[in-house]
């Protein structure tokens, strides 16, 4: 299809009419349909009144496995992929983060930074604020570790064994456009379900990924065993820590690994840690970057969770990379 053809409008009518029928009324679009309304919608090639129809109608009637295919098809297309260091260890490990700190510490920047220390491709996406809450990015900024401006920036920091912050303005300018819809419309959209499941690299990846409803753990579940390209890397899926990906410190959530269409539980749930752990009671940006310091400095231990949380990452990270090794030997 020729440029000029993809950028004509398109009328989300025909969408609408499927999935704009209510919960129990509507129907589920097929993938090839969901992805040329993804991409569309990505492109701005729909208009306002159509784009509100759209999102409001799949926030009422939730994402089928097929939709949640087509849109990431559209949105990994629209965006410029990353590459890591060709002599690493490691897969990348990839870490999204949109949700921040509303009660607890963040503790995303430390698992981060304890992952790329060990030498594994670390990359951090997500938004740089949130009304409410402390973001990793903010963290990250008290550790005197700014976020990363262009994608050859990010990359730059796998080779100083640093984690990368990349913010999806940068990553995704897309994505970040219907993203920031939510300020005008008030709830969360498609996208958000999206951005945490993206695979932004050329090469396979590890993708942590959280939940915050049973029911994207049932959805997802199914998504990643039956529909998720093996060739893209596996994924560890949990429910978040206030929606974020790191393990939390007061018990232990259930961790599911997909490993080419199989799942296995990693983690099981516990009702209470074993011990609690010195964490402070204060969750702004400056008090938990301080406290992280002195994690890395060795003068606080990491909290068990976590410390299990980076074992597991590793083993499997370096699993992948293997893997892909062997395959471009094969090829």
């Amino acid at each position: 299809m020729e440029n000029s053809q993809l950028q004509e409008p398109l009328a989300a009518a025909r969408f609408i009419k499927v999935i704009g029928r209510g919960k129990d009324g509507a129907r589920s679009m097929n993938r090839d349909d969901a992805c040329l309304l993804y991409g569309a919608m990505l492109d701005g090639r729909i208009s306002d009144l159509e784009l509100g129809a759209v999102l409001l109608s799949m926030r009422i009637k939730g994402e089928s496995i097929d939709e949640i295919a087509g849109f990431l098809d559209a949105a990994e297309a629209s965006f410029a992929p990353l590459s890591a260091p060709a002599d690493g260890q490691y897969a990348p490990i990839v870490i999204p983060s949109y949700n921040g700190a509303r009660k607890l510490p963040n503790l995303t920047p430390l698992l981060a930074i304890l992952l790329a220390r060990q030498g594994a491709p670390v990359l951090v996406h997500g938004v740089l604020q949130d009304a409410g809450r402390v973001t990793t990015a903010e963290i990250f900024a008290a550790l005197d570790m700014p976020v990363a401006q262009s994608i050859a920036e990010a990359e730059g920091r796998f080779l100083q064994h640093a984690p990368a912050f990349l913010p999806i303005d940068v990553l995704a300018p897309k994505m970040a456009r219907l993203l920031s819809l939510r300020r005008i419309l008030g709830v969360r959209s498609s996208t958000h379900t999206l951005v945490k499941i993206i695979q932004p690299f050329q090469e396979p990846v590890l993708r942590l990924s959280s939940y915050t409803h049973s029911e994207y753990l049932d959805m997802l579940g199914r998504y990643f065993t039956t529909l998720a390209p093996a060739q893209r890397g596996d994924v560890f899926l949990m429910r978040g820590t206030e929606g974020e990906t790191v393990a939390s410190v007061k018990r232990a959530q259930s961790i599911d690994w997909f490993h080419e269409g199989q799942r296995t539980t990693l983690v099981e749930k516990q009702l209470v840690a074993d011990a609690a752990p010195d964490v402070p009671v204060e969750r702004d940006a400056q008090t938990t970057a301080l406290w992280i310091r002195r994690v890395l400095a060795g003068e606080l231990p990491v909290p068990a969770a976590i410390s299990e949380q980076v074992t597991q990452c590793l083993q499997v990270a370096k699993m992948v990379r293997e893997r892909r090794a062997v395959e471009c030997t094969v090829d």
